[in-house]
């Protein structure tokens, strides 16, 4: 069977319980560190989910959130007023964003782009993110590594179960190695500023990684 993109209404179901599963960012460090570098202004968090990743940018930043499920904008909004930060959140697939050109000094997308179908669509959200950056912009994207030891003999694309409120939603995860995926913004035009592993990882040798994390400038 035709391993399918997760329909919105997938994520609709699990919204609620992912609220508290992953009620905290898992990439901290990574995301305190940006807050750090980038000093405030217009960001956009791309596939917010329930917007965890939004709390190191609470103080100096412009924040807009995207994600195309609305039962995890919901949520967002829920996260939102529990801890006092203004989002302004839009209902949108990531391949026809809805924001004017150059539009965003910096770019989030955490655990994102590995829900797209392949590299053809991949490609169209990297080049709208690169549209609605603005130049000189950078942007911070993470996907799961296809090469961590649990995916070892899994194919690229694989179909995950997640249970909510006596359900079991599938969920598409499109599993890259960092070759592909460091190609993949290159051909968009990106600049590679930094490609690593999660702060977490300790190990030497990035291969084996759970997250491959790149840090993205737009030059032109």
């Amino acid at each position: 069977m035709e391993k399918l993109e997760s329909p919105s209404s997938d994520f609709d179901i699990i919204a609620p319980s992912w609220y508290n599963f992953r009620h905290h960012t898992i990439f901290q460090a990574e995301l305190r560190a940006l807050a750090m570098r980038w000093q405030g202004g217009p960001l956009l968090n791309l596939g917010c989910g329930h917007g965890a990743d939004f709390l190191p940018f609470k103080n100096g930043f412009e924040l807009h959130g995207l994600d195309y499920s609305a039962g995890m904008l919901l949520q967002a909004e829920r996260f939102a007023s529990k801890h006092s930060l203004t989002l302004t959140l839009k209902q949108a697939d990531l391949r026809v964003l809805p924001y004017p050109d150059n539009s965003f000094e910096h770019v989030i997308a955490i655990a994102t782009f590995h829900h797209l179908k392949g590299n053809t669509e991949q490609l169209k959200a990297l080049q709208e993110l690169y549209r609605v950056l603005k130049p000189g912009g950078e942007s911070f994207i993470t996907v799961w590594n296809r090469c961590q030891t649990r995916f070892w003999f899994k194919r690229k694309e694989i179909l995950l179960p997640f249970k909510a409120d006596g359900k079991e939603v599938t969920r598409y995860y499109y599993l890259f190695t960092f070759g592909e995926l460091e190609r993949l913004v290159k051909k968009i035009g990106f600049k590679i500023i930094h490609s690593s592993p999660e702060s977490r990882y300790h190990f030497p040798l990035r291969t084996f990684a759970r997250n491959i994390c790149l840090l993205l400038k737009k030059t032109k």
